[in-house]
């Protein structure tokens, strides 16, 4: 049994999606798609920088989504490969829940890049810049995160973002208590503390405006039914309900990404082989959550016709 994973925040890099690009014009008419749709180059940014301007959440989220669904495209279009018949589930970190939905169907590619403009906007805007932090708790569960948070929290925000695998857990809030977090880490047990390159404390209270913009936003443009069931990041659950998800996508810009917690539930239900489109950052966090699942990433056309070959 296999699932399909698509990767969020921090999976972008300068030059994405340029070989597929070249090499087949099912990917080339996802990036002109995308263009069109947002009204700007974004595919010249992935391509050729500045990786100022790619590194933007309002540019990061929705090129992430258009260099996988490119992935995707050429698996269905050049091989003949369909998700549906090939998968039984998907799942994406964070603004990949949305690459997920856009994959199985729920939203058009317009919408979706459109709704991820818009996603990246509203979190940038909900909290002044410098006033906020996120950082990755490096040798920490999900326990000691918590203790931790708790710890340096004193009265302002400070929040378990992601729970990413049994060794990396992702606090977000107060630029102040997210320093006096990494200050403690040692008191904790954890190994280290890494104060993360974000312009926003994303997945926290501190993001309630965000959500409100896209419970908005979603409301006009809800998602339709899904071809394959995803696991949604706010609850670690199998979801095919459109109206269910929506309500999830809108909590999700304030919960926790519970990304470990997905992975075991998909593994309980049977899930072996995982496949992540568009980068490699999910295949390894998997194998160090579900050791005896395989992965497999997919990003350049030889990946592709690796991964072809065995499955067909």
């Amino acid at each position: 049994m296999r699932a399909f994973v698509f990767p969020g925040q921090g999976s972008q890099k300068v030059g994405m999606g340029s070989e597929l690009a070249e090499a087949s014009s099912a990917a080339r008419e996802v990036f002109e798609e995308v263009d069109e749709a947002l009204g700007q180059k974004l595919s010249a940014i992935m391509r050729d920088g500045p990786e100022d301007q790619l590194t933007l959440t309002e540019n990061a989220q929705p090129a992430i989504m258009a260099n996988a669904i490119a992935t995707l495209r050429v698996l269905e279009t050049e091989f003949g490969v369909k998700l549906a018949d090939k998968g039984v589930c998907v799942a994406g970190h964070s603004l990949g829940e949305y690459t997920a939905l856009c994959a199985v169907g729920a939203f058009d590619l317009s919408t979706t890049a459109r709704l991820l403009k818009l996603r990246g906007q509203a979190m940038q805007a909900a909290v002044p810049v410098g006033e906020g932090a996120m950082a990755a708790l490096l040798g920490a569960d999900v326990e000691k995160a918590t203790a931790l948070a708790e710890a340096a929290a004193e009265g302002e925000v400070c929040e378990i973002a992601n729970d990413n695998d049994p060794t990396q857990v992702v606090i977000s809030g107060q630029k102040s208590a997210i320093e006096r977090a990494v200050g403690l880490v040692k008191d904790h047990g954890i190994k280290r503390g890494i104060l993360l390159p974000v312009s926003a404390p994303f997945h926290c209270s501190m993001m309630q405006p965000a959500a409100d913009r896209m419970a908005e936003a979603l409301g006009e443009t809800p998602p339709g039914a899904l071809s394959l069931p995803l696991y949604a990041n706010v609850t670690a659950a199998k979801v095919s309900d459109p109206a269910e998800e929506q309500a999830l996508l809108v909590e999700q810009v304030t919960g926790r990404v519970r990304w470990r917690e997905s992975v075991l539930a998909m593994s309980a239900d049977g899930v072996e082989n995982f496949v992540e489109l568009g980068g490699k950052v999910l295949a390894p966090m998997i194998g160090r959550i579900a050791k005896e699942a395989t992965t497999t990433s997919l990003i350049t056309m030889e990946n592709i016709e690796g991964f072809v070959k065995g499955v067909t």
